[in-house]
């Protein structure tokens, strides 16, 4: 008998914020996500076994399976301010009352009609919605795209998301669905956006599928239980037997009585989630009805919205409510694969038929994919985007230090707070939102902050120091405005006296640059408040209690 080990106390440990390991812990996670330039995916796969980091890396990842989006700004900006609070000295209750002034202060403007770094969208126009999924395709360079694939993918996923818009919609909109079907080893300029679902088939199934002549739609059946005759895969409902009849034959007769009523019914198309019997394939086939298994479940929700079906649960009497219909259906051959086509009566569901050069690249476009898309559909409920490329942060940190230095009444009023607490924690919020705006600089250049707009500049590393900036810059991080304005300079590091930057962005501003970097006006907000939440959060912990069993 093994010898049983004696079971370890839990470890309690108090103030874990004044713990080096944790400060060194937390200053390597602040390192790996500010170097990363892909998708917060990285979070779900770090070993992390650190009660603090756990709370840091599960907030972040809730924050992007809610929104797809600004994971890495979230998690920059929560370790960003809790490196920049603990550097003030003031007391924990402070600090955090302090903090959730100052993000009321942010969403407050970013909310309102004057913030200097919003724009509204015009859905008669695309120019913005394509800048926000170029934006977002830009800012992952693992998918490995040249600046002609950008483009062509973008316009895809624009195309592929206004499919699923429904054309009579009024007060209530309710999206369709965009299916990305892989097709890995092949050009990305090969990609494609089709109405309606693409199934992938063996060639050999190719030439079973006969066309068929129709002046109206086709009827489609789709079931979810299986008809393999498999009796513990029967579905709902019961099988009658008679005495001494075979058990494995009666579930037989039943998936050919099944048959005959779906060909009474004029059942045009068959398809089925799982594994259909062969004895009931050749029975509709030779009825003329076109049979398709082992669909999957993946595509059983896009294929009831598509054709208006009631997924079908039994072998017993199927109601004429549950059948839908289709327009029309076709074999293609996109690459090596060969797919059946289903083109629907109104298009709400299609397929982004998505190519890249190897399994590594295109697991990464697929996400950033996914992610545009989840972008695009938050905009119907929020009609925003913010700008990017850094200038919304550095903007934000410009009219929080004007605001608590010019109006600090209303702050200190509620709060009972000294003046110098304020100004305190407002520098060390402003920090950390310019640190956040610095990351995005990853080849060592200077960055500088104009001070009339409180936006982004960045310097190639190798530019000479003692220069008329305007003839080193071009455009600020969001492609927004030119360095040929009259703007006054000052590095994004150093000491500078607080200013008002502009606010209420002109009424041209959509349509006064063709390649603005945008980002996600739902995405990044909700980003803000995790990030402040979850650092208040960790300057609040008084003990730790880790299992050591």
């Amino acid at each position: 008998m093994s010898r049983l080990e004696a079971k370890r106390p839990s470890l309690c440990k108090s103030e874990p914020l004044t713990s080096e390991r944790v400060k060194a812990t937390l200053s390597v996670l602040k390192g790996v996500v500010t170097s990363c330039y892909g998708p917060a995916a990285l979070l779900a796969s770090l070993p992390v076994t650190q009660p603090i980091l756990k709370i840091l890396t599960t907030s972040v990842q809730n924050h992007v399976s809610c929104f797809s989006d600004c994971g890495l700004f979230t998690a920059i900006l929560c370790c960003n301010l809790v490196e920049k609070v603990q550097g003030v000295g003031l007391t924990t209750t402070t600090a955090i009352k302090l903090n959730k002034h100052l993000l009321s202060l942010c969403t407050e403007y970013l909310k309102s009609e004057i913030c200097g770094c919003r724009i509204r969208i015009d859905f008669g126009s695309t120019q913005l919605l394509l800048c926000l999924v170029r934006s977002l395709l830009t800012s992952k360079p693992a998918c490995m795209l040249t600046r002609e694939e950008v483009e062509h993918i973008s316009t895809l996923i624009l195309r592929a998301f206004l499919l699923t818009v429904p054309e009579n919609a009024k007060d209530r909109i309710i999206l369709g669905k965009s299916i990305i079907v892989p097709l890995k080893g092949q050009r990305v300029i090969d990609s494609t956006v089709l109405p309606g679902v693409l199934i992938e088939i063996p060639e050999v199934q190719v030439m079973k599928i006969l066309p068929i002549k129709k002046s109206d739609s086709f009827k489609v059946a789709l079931f979810c239980a299986s008809l393999s005759g498999d009796l513990s895969e029967t579905g709902e409902g019961t099988v009658v037997l008679s005495h001494g009849v075979s058990l494995e034959n009666a579930v037989l007769d039943q998936l050919l009585n099944l048959g005959r009523q779906l060909v009474s019914d004029q059942v045009d198309l068959v398809m089925c989630q799982k594994v259909i019997h062969p004895s009931l394939k050749q029975f509709l086939r030779t009825h003329g009805v076109i049979a398709m298994d082992r669909v999957g479940v993946a595509l059983m929700e896009p294929l009831s919205k598509m054709t208006g079906t009631q997924p079908i649960g039994s072998l017993n009497s199927v109601s004429p409510s549950s059948y839908g219909s289709v327009k029309d259906w076709c074999t293609a051959k996109f690459g090596f694969k060969h797919f059946f086509h289903l083109i629907p009566n109104e298009t709400t569901v299609c397929s982004l038929l998505l190519c890249n050069r190897n399994d590594t690249a295109w697991d990464e476009l697929k996400l950033t994919c996914q992610t545009a898309l989840h972008a695009l559909q938050l905009t119907i409920k929020e009609p925003y985007v913010l700008l990017g490329g850094g200038c919304t942060e550095t903007h934000l940190a410009a009219y929080i230090r004007h605001k608590t230095r010019d109006e600090p009444e209303s702050i200190l009023k509620s709060d009972g707070c000294t003046q110098t607490e304020l100004q305190l924690m407002s520098e060390a919020f402003c920090s950390a939102l310019e640190t956040l705006a610095g990351s995005l600089e990853h080849d060592g250049g200077e960055i500088l902050t104009d001070r009339k707009y409180g936006h982004f500049w960045s310097v190639q590393a190798d530019s000479p120091s003692a220069v008329n900036w305007p003839d080193l810059l071009s455009r600020c991080g969001c492609g927004l405005y030119s360095s040929q304005e009259e703007l006054g300079w000052c590095f994004l590091r150093g000491a500078h006296h607080p200013f008002m930057p502009q606010t209420c962005l002109p009424r041209e501003a959509s349509g006064s640059a063709n390649d603005l970097t945008l980002d996600c006006f739902t995405a990044k907000l909700s980003g803000l408040q995790v990030a402040v939440e979850t650092a208040n959060l960790i300057l609040d912990l008084s003990y730790v209690i880790e299992d050591r069993n």
